[in-house]
């Protein structure tokens, strides 16, 4: 049994994750921390999420010098469900302990320096490992998932748009003009810290980050095409929907479109629906990425829809430790290929 240590399991991605290593069959939950500062230290998961009572009855032990001792001394894999910022700072330390380190933040997934100080707002200061991370997108990149030391998970609204998008993109069927990516996401998309702007009486249905948003050039580096993303917060939970508008090249044909798609058709957490379109019902609480899509002349829509919390965060993540263990990617996600 491989031993897993989650540092930031009281955030939903974290506590989701917690979830899925204590059901799973070949990883074992050997602890859960939160900083020191946290008002969560010395709870239980359970306190905190009551649906996880009697599965999750484990104490969320304060980040301090002795929780890092005790991670080199009982912990095969370090899960980061942190701050970006934070997440930069621990992983080379966890590295350095010959920890295989999965980063559920956005530490990792950049090419550059540059794009940090763009769409993060800091200067990266592991450049080294910034080079080494392997992008953790389970249905593309499996096989430098299983060697790599340092995962960046993808992030969530990536998830969705790369699933969609690539096929395409693989098949050359689409112009050199940019994708257009309207998405929106349930409100635990943005944490678990108290905001007014998502109280339950303030939450609007309401774009943000126009031009600005990190996950633009993660779509882009991944995606080698040029896109236009705007995300938006819904007034829900959980969950993603993107409506991608794809402009195609000439004379490319409905079949052709279907064909692309079909490097994905074997893919257990990928269903493929065709004409009939995904909604946000149908993958909440699910592990699956449903994508659908129609046609008219060289205009393509496509509609894909996740569960942020689940294939968007910590079922990626439980994917990319599955692969790194030499298992099946789906396994403990409830899922028979």
């Amino acid at each position: 049994m491989l031993k897993v240590s989650i540092i930031g399991a009281s955030g939903y991605s974290g506590a989701e994750l917690a979830k899925l290593v204590a059901k799973h069959p070949a990883f074992t939950l050997a602890h859960c921390f939160v900083s020191e500062q946290s008002l969560d230290k010395h709870k239980f998961i359970s306190d905190l999420y009551p649906e996880y009572s009697g599965l999750l009855d484990i104490e969320l032990q304060p980040l301090n010098e002795q929780a890092f001792s005790l991670i080199e001394q009982s912990s095969d894999y370090v899960c980061l469900c942190t701050d970006h910022k934070v997440s930069v700072e621990l992983a080379p330390v966890f590295l350095q302990m010959g920890k295989r380190v999965f980063d559920l933040s956005g530490g990792y997934r950049l090419s550059s320096n540059e794009d940090y100080e763009t769409y993060y707002g800091f200067s990266h200061p592991h450049q080294d490992w910034l080079a080494q991370a392997q992008y953790g997108l389970a249905e593309w990149y499996g096989d430098a998932i299983k060697t790599a030391k340092l995962v960046a998970v993808a992030g969530c609204y990536p998830t969705a748009a790369l699933n969609a998008l690539k096929p395409l993109q693989q098949a050359d069927l689409i112009t050199e003009q940019p994708v257009i990516i309207n998405a929106v996401s349930g409100v635990t998309g943005a944490g678990r810290k108290a905001n007014v702007a998502t109280l339950f009486c303030e939450v609007s249905l309401a774009p943000y980050g126009l031009f600005t948003h990190r996950h633009s050039p993660e779509i882009e580096k991944y995606l080698e095409h040029p896109v236009l993303f705007t995300p938006h917060l819904g007034n829900f939970k959980r969950g993603i929907l993107e409506t991608i508008y794809v402009t195609l090249k000439e004379n490319v044909t409905p079949n052709q479109v279907d064909a692309a798609y079909q490097v994905l058709a074997d893919e257990p957490l990928i269903r493929l629906k065709g004409s009939q379109l995904p909604s946000i019902k149908a993958v909440e609480n699910q592990p699956f990425v449903d994508i659908g899509w129609q046609q008219k002349g060289n205009q393509l829509i496509v509609v894909v829809a996740i569960d942020n919390l689940l294939k968007g965060a910590a079922g990626q993540a439980l994917q990319c430790m599955n692969l790194a263990a030499g298992l099946e990617h789906y396994q403990g996600l409830g899922v028979v290929a």
